[in-house]
């Protein structure tokens, strides 16, 4: 069996046992005794300790990854002068698609009217968190110490070390060229870790969703079912229907093959609801399984799990809509064109703050005139919705990757159209810089 479907497998076991525990643990049938030692020894034990432990092997990759990878790819993009293009078709695009992301979602929330006939309940209950002002996230990019970065995890300040550090290495002559080639093996060696890890991942993510539907169940989408399937419904069409078009219209590619050769990465973003954790296989996929070559796809790819923020811009906009309609307040469309500009720079802005999806609302409700307290409206879904736009904004990072490897001709198609490409982790077949080898 394929790694792939042992992953659907172990997602759909998770979700199916979770429920089953949850419904276990709320049980008046079964003794006090029984119900707290399930709860104690298997969902916050056994499960959790094995969730929590994959999550962190996943985080612990990212770092070495990302480093390797961009100074890898700024190293060999810097003797052919198109790094400014590449980088600049990348964050355009990647904003173009926030704006999109966020128009639909208000279009769509307008249309349904998710929060007409809902009664405010607990919004005395949410103390939102305070964004950190602009310009110092903007000067934060930039590290003083990029050791400490590392240690701490600031995925843009290890983005302009790494990008630094390649760019010296093409102007270092023959020196340069040593630490290149250094590089580029401990890119392999990491790689290979992404392989072994990904062989674990099915245990991993069946012990993730068992413990979240054990200690949700699924009663908590009933309460709030028209936000939910709302939210749902504008990230499945830009999934779809939005990356369609834009790969199609952009490189001709197939979405079905994209879409085929997604799944493994959308099941880790399920399970994780981390961008950041899910990024070596997104990574790994992307170079892989779809052609694109290193010097673009170590660039696009952290940046996107870094500032690539579509599944959290279309919930921003939605749950703006629903927390207007909730409290009473007609939107203008100055007050739309203030939400779609401010959850676009925002998705740059907060990208490093943890919790950037509720904390970037906040800033979005603030800016205009909402009460940010409705956000604890929406809490009890958030975390399974999570999961979801998780999986939209790594299908935003590939799809973005493959039109900018696409329009700079580091792009190998045979690769993206072979259904085994990346099947020598198996089988021992073609080497992974043959893989890698542009057509351009």
């Amino acid at each position: 069996m394929s790694l792939t479907n042992r992953i659907l497998i172990a997602m759909v076991a998770g979700i199916v046992l979770g429920c089953l525990f949850n419904v276990a643990l709320h049980s008046t049938a079964l003794p006090e005794s029984v119900r707290s030692a399930l709860d104690t020894y298997i969902v916050s034990g056994l499960l959790d300790a094995v969730g929590r432990i994959f999550v962190a092997s996943l985080k612990l990759l990212v770092v070495p990854l990302v480093l390797v990878s961009l100074i890898c790819g700024s190293s060999s993009l810097a003797n052919s002068s198109r790094m400014g293009p590449i980088a600049g078709k990348t964050v355009i695009f990647y904003l173009l698609t926030t704006a999109v992301a966020i128009t639909v979602a208000l279009s769509f929330a307008v249309f349904v009217g998710p929060g007409d006939g809902v009664v405010m309940e607990g919004v005395a209950n949410y103390k939102p968190s305070v964004p950190p002002p602009l310009v110092d996230v903007l000067v934060n990019i930039f590290p003083t110490n990029p050791v400490q970065a590392m240690a701490e995890g600031k995925m843009l300040q290890i983005i302009v070390f790494a990008l630094l550090f390649g760019f010296a290495i093409s102007r270092a002559g023959e020196p340069g060229r040593r630490i290149a080639s250094f590089f580029r093996d401990m890119e392999g060696v990491v790689m290979t870790m992404v392989g072994i890890l990904m062989t674990l991942a099915p245990y991993g993510v069946f012990a993730l969703l068992a413990k979240l539907f054990a200690e949700m169940g699924v009663g908590v989408i009933l309460h709030l079912a028209g936000y939910f399937f709302t939210v749902l419904g504008v990230l499945l069409f830009h999934a779809f229907v939005t990356y369609s078009l834009l790969l199609k219209g952009l490189t001709g590619l197939s979405p079905r093959i994209l879409f085929t050769k997604m799944r493994p990465v959308w099941a880790f973003a399920f399970s994780t609801a981390s961008s950041g954790a899910t990024l070596p296989v997104t990574l790994r996929t992307v170079e892989r399984r779809m052609g694109v070559h290193n010097s673009v796809a170590g660039f696009t790819v952290p940046l996107g799990a870094t500032i690539n923020m579509d599944g959290t811009a279309i919930m921003q906009g939605v749950a703006t809509v629903f927390i207007a309609q909730v409290y009473g307040v007609d939107l203008s469309m100055m007050a739309f064109l203030t939400v779609i500009i401010t959850a676009t720079l925002a998705s740059i802005g907060t990208a490093a703050v943890p919790g950037v999806g509720l904390i970037t609302l906040a800033m979005v409700l603030g800016q205009v005139g909402l009460p940010v307290e409705g956000i604890a409206l929406i809490i009890g879904v958030d975390r399974l919705l999570d999961m979801v736009r998780t999986a939209v904004n790594v299908t935003g990072d590939s799809v973005v990757s493959l039109v900018v490897a696409h329009s700079e001709k580091q792009f190998d198609e045979s690769v993206f159209l072979d259904p085994n490409a990346d099947a020598d982790t198996n089988q021992g077949g073609t080497s992974e810089r043959e893989l890698l080898t542009p057509t351009g």
